[in-house]
């Protein structure tokens, strides 16, 4: 076996010391950088008064709704609109044919004219019956006749003014204008078919319907358990009760969100109907653009709460253990605390934190499949998109 130069052994020496210390150095500095802290986004819950809000399904419905009857028989002549188009109050929507009450009513005015003429006779008559017996030119008997007759044109005149009266009625019974404003439907009879009219509606034919549109009503049912809430409220003077005093309401259609539509509720019902356990209630809402129909299923929420302090998270940042709710909390020494909260409902896109937490606290929001409670984690404000 040759031997190596000393020089050679020397430098072998100082290569294996160097290795050595190359190898320990990045021994400490793997040891150093193993394990950093896990990264997490965290917020600070909103502080804010809040209501809470109750939801409910409603219909949509005209505060009025005419049924719209002949008064006279007769033939229908016209039909003068247009079917499911808006109309105006004083429209004229038909006319049944006026003749025969056009003669009736000049026979019944020609009879009040003659009505008329006899009564002022018989008044003429009895003035001068008047003169003639104070000077006993005419027996008192004859008097008595005069005077009675004068008396009995009088008569004669207001039976003969009622029948002209009548009988104009009935003629202007025969052109049927809109008694309100709003949208018509169909004609249900058309022209040349006869109508049978009647004042008092029995019997009489059924021409169209017509609906007013602005406002419009929306009438939802509360359940016993939200009756008996509000009046608890009520009563205590957290919140206004529908009876006393006209509450916020909004409403959203089915292709709606954020109930878009505000309004107040104007009436409750005087009791709860014994085969469903609810309580009708209504809302009135605008409809200056006429966008909302009647018969329309809508979502009407109104405030179930006083206003309270809360704050308000995303929904995410919850956590759920059986039946509790909890969040994560990086304290001051950027150590995860597990906090247990009692939660409210959602309100503009956040769920309400009742209790368990306190204003300015960071609460974990992402990374929470990375972190448990006593774990040192390096917080970071979440980025808002």
């Amino acid at each position: 076996m040759k031997h190596l130069p000393m020089k050679t052994n020397r430098l072998l020496a100082i290569a294996a010391l160097t290795f050595g210390l190359l190898v320990a150095g990045c021994g400490k500095h793997a040891s150093k950088t193993a394990s950093p802290p896990p990264v997490v986004s965290v917020v600070q819950p909103i502080a804010r008064e809040v209501v809470e809000w109750d939801d409910y399904i409603g219909r949509l419905e005209s505060p009025e709704t005419v049924e719209l009857r002949a008064r006279v028989s007769g033939y229908l002549d016209k039909v003068h609109f247009k079917e499911g188009k808006e109309i105006k109050k004083g429209d004229l929507l038909f006319t049944i044919d006026p003749r025969p009450y056009q003669a009736e009513f000049d026979r019944a005015d020609a009879e009040h004219q003659r009505a008329e003429s006899q009564a002022d006779l018989a008044k003429s008559d009895a003035e001068r019956a008047k003169n003639l017996i104070a000077t006993k030119a005419i027996s008192k008997e004859d008097f008595d006749t005069k005077t009675k007759t004068y008396t009995s044109a009088l008569a004669a005149v207001k039976s003969a003014r009622a029948a002209m009266d009548s009988a104009r009625l009935n003629l202007e019974f025969t052109e049927i204008h809109a008694p309100i404003g709003g949208r018509i439907s169909r004609a249900l009879v058309t022209e040349g078919n006869l109508v049978s009219g009647g004042v008092s509606g029995a019997g009489a034919t059924l021409l169209t319907t017509i609906v007013s549109l602005d406002p419009l009503y929306l009438y939802g049912d509360a359940d016993e358990r939200a009756i008996l809430k509000y009046r608890r409220l009520s009563m205590e003077g957290t919140r206004v009760s529908a009876r006393d005093k006209e509450i916020p309401a909004e409403m959203e259609l089915a292709d709606e969100t954020g109930f878009p539509h505000k309004g107040y509720m104007d009436f409750v019902d005087n009791r709860v109907d014994p085969n469903t356990g609810t309580l009708r209630a209504r809302g009135v809402f605008t409809n200056a653009d006429h966008s909302l129909s009647p018969g329309l299923f809508a979502r009407i929420r109104i405030p179930g709460s006083g206003k309270y302090p809360a704050l308000l998270l995303p929904d995410r940042a919850l956590g759920s253990d059986q039946a509790q709710k909890f969040v994560y909390v990086v304290n001051a020494e950027k150590k995860v605390e597990f906090r247990p909260v009692k939660i409210g409902p959602m309100i503009d896109g956040l769920r309400v934190v009742k209790e368990g937490l306190k204003p300015g606290e960071q609460v974990i929001v992402e990374g929470l499949l990375r972190v448990r409670p006593g774990v040192v984690v390096e917080a970071k404000p979440l980025e808002t998109k």
